[in-house]
């Protein structure tokens, strides 16, 4: 067994304990913390090497106790994991190096840092976890730490903001434990690799199809909640305007991500093996994928998403309630390619599908975070985000508008940024799938994101310096924006080793075969 595979949960892990040992002493909690989250990248980098998706890509089981599965505890590291990995890694330890000149004296000591790696242990253990009732742990583990990061600065719209994202997230929570409940009473397992293979050939197994089916669609719905995906939005705008810009970044490029990653593992690698039974009232459904039937329900959310939170986008009035609802806008892109291979039924189609939302996925942790982050440099340097008190910040801080700029031009999509290659491989889905209406509802996508960032930039950015600007000190974390602005371009330009690695990472969720047999060996046989 791969020692490596358990590492990126031990490093956060004990980098919060570590601060919270030291909290009385601010400036080594706060170097503890910067060392710990630069471990977490390099610890990343090399799990990224040995699963090696840019070669001989392999999936590495580890299990916890030497335990076999699917009785123990197992961690799965493959192309898809570590994708996923290697955006928490880059966008956490920028919200983190940020945090350190942001966050006050006073917050840094007392929570923050320890629920900000906690929150990071709960990521990293969801996109390595290799059974649904750990997933259900390590989404509590991110949430619990999210929840108190949310009301981090304790005034009534945090509070409030924050008691609609525990009581959502809550019930959330209870609906996943039982739709869990019921598929372990119901198929016998929750290893994700043996739920596979016994839903392969359910009639073996003593399997009724049918309250699998009406159960991952519980299921369905949480991850759908935690992804801010449209009917489930309205608890996205306050809950990113209430928190401190660097979890904003987070919550947005990251923890969004990880509903995005269940939805990819658990139904185009798992309940994908299930065939929807006749006499359900489905037609042209009948016998086919499970996959198939999510379909339709995913491109709906996505549309509806699409069209809300750009609308919503449009009419804000300050930067952070752009941002918000932009994020719901774009995870609403992510989640139409999806949609497509989903219903498609070619193989090849679904790979193309699955890359372009894992790229544009990446794009979106990077581009946005950068945004967020931004947003908050805005406010530390002018004490406000609102359109009406901004103007002319072209003139008085020239780099920071320079990778707001970048960052926003990005989420449009224009070359040669990454996000012109995550909004191209969407629209090259729906064209290679024959999917006008999905084709359509992207282009009505990207002319509202042009829209919004135009309407953003004329009014807080461009015209004549305004007197808050103008008096306005010093902003924070220049250097980590544009460390971030540099790393979007990049990405653009060497951008062949970024889709090997997403091409990888979508086989690796699509040739479920490989995946049942790294972990049961001999048992899938």
């Amino acid at each position: 067994m791969n020692q490596l595979v358990i590492e990126p949960l031990l490093v956060p892990l004990v980098t919060a304990i570590l601060t919270l040992v030291v909290r009385r002493y601010s400036t080594v909690q706060r170097g503890v913390s910067v060392l710990g989250g630069a471990a977490y990248v390099a610890v990343v980098a090399l799990l990224w090497t040995d699963v090696d998706p840019l070669g001989a890509a392999r999936t590495i089981p580890y299990q916890l106790g030497n335990w076999p599965a699917p009785f123990g505890i197992t961690l799965v590291a493959d192309p898809l994991s570590v994708f996923m990995l290697g955006l928490a890694a880059i966008v956490s330890f920028a919200a983190l190096v940020f945090s350190v000149q942001y966050v006050d004296e006073f917050g840094q000591r007392l929570s923050y840092h320890p629920l900000y790696h906690f929150m990071l242990v709960g990521v990293s253990g969801a996109f390595l976890t290799g059974d649904i009732f750990n997933l259900f742990v390590w989404f509590e583990v991110m949430l619990m730490s999210s929840y108190v990061l949310v009301v981090f600065y304790s005034g009534p719209q945090h509070t409030r903001a924050a008691l609609q994202y525990v009581v959502l997230n809550l019930i959330g929570s209870a609906v996943m434990l039982l739709a869990i409940g019921g598929i372990y009473s119901t198929t016998g397992t929750l290893n994700m690799a043996d739920l596979a293979h016994r839903l392969a050939n359910p009639a073996a197994n003593s399997i009724t199809p049918l309250p699998v089916l009406g159960l991952s669609a519980l299921l369905f719905t949480v991850f759908a909640l935690k992804s801010g995906l449209a009917p489930f939005q309205f608890w996205v705008p306050p809950a990113y305007s209430a928190a401190p810009a660097p979890v904003s970044a987070m919550l947005a490029g990251v923890v969004k991500k990880v509903g995005i990653y269940a939805i990819i593992r658990l139904y185009f690698t798992v309940f994908s093996w299930l065939s929807i039974p006749d006499g359900l009232g489905l037609p042209g459904l009948s016998g086919t994928s499970a996959l198939g039937f999510f379909g339709p329900v995913m491109f709906i959310m996505a549309t509806a998403s699409i069209l809300l939170g750009g609308l919503g986008a449009v009419g804000r009035d300050d930067i952070d309630g752009l941002l918000a609802y932009s994020s719901i806008g774009q995870v609403g892109f992510i989640v139409l390619p999806l949609a497509i291979g989903a219903t498609a039924g070619s193989e090849e189609i679904q790979i193309l599908a699955v890359t372009a939302a894992l790229i544009y996925s990446l794009n979106h942790a990077l581009a946005k975070g950068l945004l967020f982050l931004a947003s908050g440099s805005v406010f530390s340097s002018v004490g406000s985000t609102r359109f009406a008190d901004l103007g002319g910040l072209t003139r008085k801080e020239p780099v920071l508008s320079a990778v707001f700029f970048v960052g926003a031009l990005s989420l449009i999509g224009i070359p040669p940024l990454s996000g012109f290659f995550g909004k191209f491989l969407v629209f090259r889905t729906a064209g290679d799938a024959g999917a006008s209406v999905a084709l359509a509802i992207a282009l009505l996508g990207a002319i509202l994101t042009i829209a919004y960032f135009s309407r953003a930039w004329n009014r807080g950015f461009w015209g004549a310096v305004s007197p808050m600007v103008e008096n306005g000190a010093k902003p924070t974390g220049v250097v980590v924006l544009a460390g971030l602005a540099a790393l979007v371009l990049l990405v653009g330009i060497g951008f062949d080793p970024v889709l090997r690695a997403a091409e990888a990472a979508a086989g690796a969720a699509i040739h479920r075969q490989e995946y049942i047999q790294a972990v049961l060996g001999g048992g899938a046989a």
